[in-house]
C-alpha cells in the first residue's frame, strides 16, 4: 500500500442512501472507502434493521460493522412531511441517491428514477430491488436465500446428502458489487457527457450472471452439474482429500502437464499418464470415482504437511481447507498489512480488512462505524436548521 499523495478518487462526491440490510450498504461502503461522503438515512426508532442482526462485535452487529464504516448517519421519519422535506434538501446537494426500499416504496414517495430526474437532473439514482422494478415479480420481496434458491445456486451447492446455501450473502454481495460499478460508470458518464443516467440492479439478475456457467452447461449438456461437496463439477481432479493426520488438503489439476506430474511424482503411478480413462479432463470427470480411489489411498499415506509440500514441489496448486479461525490468522493478510483498526459505536476499536483493490498513490478511508443518528444534528445544521428547530424535530420523532 502506497502513501496517499492527494485526495481520494471520489472526494467531493455526496451520496444519499436510504439503505438497509446488505446489498445497498455494501455498494455505498465501497464508495465511502474511495472518499465519497455517504449520508445514510435511517429510521428514528432503531435505524437500519441490520444493526440488530446480531450483537457479537462488542454489542454491535457483525453485518452492520462490516458494511457501514466511514458513513454519516442521519435519522429521518420519511412518513412525515418534514422528514421528506429534509430528504429533498439533502438530494438537492447530492450526486448519487441509492435506495433498496421495499417494492414500490420509492415510487410512492416520489423517489423513483423518473420523478427524481425531473427535480434533480444531475442526480444519479440507483435502485436495488429483488427481481427488478418491472415484470411479473416486481412486487415480490426478495432476500438472499430466496434468490439463491430461485437462481438454482442452492441446487449446485452441497453434496449427495443434500443441497446447502452458500455461507455468505452472495446474492446481496453480487447486487452490491454491480450497483457500485454501475454508479462509478454513471459518474464517469455524467463527467464526460453531462448526462445523469439512472442505475438499476436486482439481486436476482446479479446472481443470475454468476450462475451463467452452470446455466450454459445445463442448457447444452441436458443435465446440470452435480452437487459434490468440495469436488469440482466439471474438472478432475479438483477437490479436497483427507490426509493421514485427518486434515483436508485441496488440489487442482488444470492441464495435461500437471496431470502427468501428479501421476509420476505424487501418485507414483507413471502408467496412469497413458490410461485412457484419465486422458483428458472430460475423461477424468467421467471416471471421477476411480480417480478418487487412487487419490484417497495416496493421501492416506501422507500427513497434510507432507502432501502439501510434495504437491507444491511438483507444481500442483494446493491449499489446506481453512476454517474461519485459520483465515483470521492467515499469514498473507498479516504480511501484507491488510488489517486496520476502525472505531465502532461505544468508542471501541476493531480490526477491519482494507478494501481489496489497491489504487497507486491513495490510501482508502477506514472511518468509524456510525451510531444511529450520530450525525443528524450536524447535517441539519449544515442545511440551515437552528438548534431549537432540531430539538423540536427530535421531540416530535421526526429525527
Amino acid at each position: 500500500m502506497t502513501d496517499q499523495s492527494g485526495p481520494l478518487p471520489l472526494a467531493g462526491i455526496t451520496v444519499i442512501s436510504i439503505e438497509q440490510a446488505v446489498a445497498a450498504p455494501f455498494a455505498t461502503r465501497q464508495l465511502a472507502d474511495l472518499g465519497a461522503r455517504v449520508i445514510k438515512v435511517e429510521r428514528p426508532e432503531g435505524g437500519d434493521f441490520a444493526r440488530r442482526y446480531d450483537t457479537t462485535v462488542h454489542g454491535e452487529s457483525s453485518y452492520f460493522v462490516w458494511l457501514n464504516r466511514s458513513k454519516e448517519s442521519v435519522t429521518l421519519n420519511l412518513k412525515s412531511d418534514v422528514g421528506l422535506t429534509v430528504l429533498e434538501q439533502l438530494l438537492a446537494e447530492a450526486d448519487v441517491f441509492v435506495q433498496n426500499l421495499a417494492p414500490g416504496a420509492a415510487a410512492r414517495m416520489g423517489l423513483g428514477a423518473e420523478a427524481l430526474a425531473d427535480r434533480f437532473p444531475s442526480l444519479i439514482p440507483c435502485s436495488i430491488s429483488g427481481y427488478g422494478t418491472s415484470g411479473p415479480w416486481a412486487e415480490r420481496k426478495a432476500y438472499d436465500l430466496l434468490v439463491q434458491c430461485q437462481t438454482g445456486l442452492v441446487s449446485l451447492t452441497g453434496n449427495e446428502h443434500g443441497s446447502a446455501r452458500v455461507g455468505v450473502s452472495i446474492a446481496d454481495i453480487a447486487a452490491g458489487m454491480y450497483a457500485y460499478t454501475g454508479i462509478l460508470t454513471a459518474l464517469f458518464t455524467r463527467a464526460t457527457t453531462g448526462i445523469a443516467r439512472a442505475v438499476e440492479v436486482s439481486l436476482f439478475e446479479a446472481l443470475a450472471e454468476w450462475v451463467s456457467q452452470p446455466a450454459y452447461y445445463t442448457r447444452h449438456s441436458g443435465a446440470q452439474p452435480p452437487s459434490i461437496g468440495t469436488q469440482h463439477a466439471t474438472i478432475a481432479p479438483y477437490g479436497a482429500y483427507t490426509a493421514a493426520d485427518g486434515r483436508d488438503v485441496l488440489l487442482t489439476v488444470q492441464n495435461e502437464r500437471e496431470w502427468a506430474a501428479l501421476c509420476e511424482r505424487f501418485l507414483q503411478r507413471p502408467d496412469l499418464v497413458q490410461d485412457e480413462r484419465f486422458a483428458t479432463t472430460s475423461d477424468r470427470v467421467a471416471h471421477r470415482a476411480e480417480l478418487n480411489v487412487l487419490l484417497t489411498a495416496r493421501f492416506a499415506e501422507l500427513d497434510s504437511q507432507e502432501a502439501t509440500q510434495l504437491l507444491e514441489e511438483i507444481g500442483i496448486a494446493t491449499a489446506g481447507v481453512n476454517d474461519i479461525e485459520d483465515f483470521l490468522k492467515h499469514p498473507v493478510l498479516e504480511a501484507r498489512g491488510r488489517w486496520q483498526d476502525i472505531r465502532i459505536p461505544g468508542g471501541r476499536t476493531i480490526a477491519a480488512l482494507l478494501p481489496p483493490v489497491d489504487l497507486s498513490g491513495t490510501t482508502p478511508r477506514m472511518g468509524a462505524v456510525p451510531a444511529a443518528g450520530e450525525h443528524t444534528a450536524r447535517i441539519l445544521s449544515g442545511l440551515g436548521y437552528a438548534s431549537a428547530v432540531i430539538d423540536r424535530l427530535r421531540s416530535a420523532h421526526v429525527i
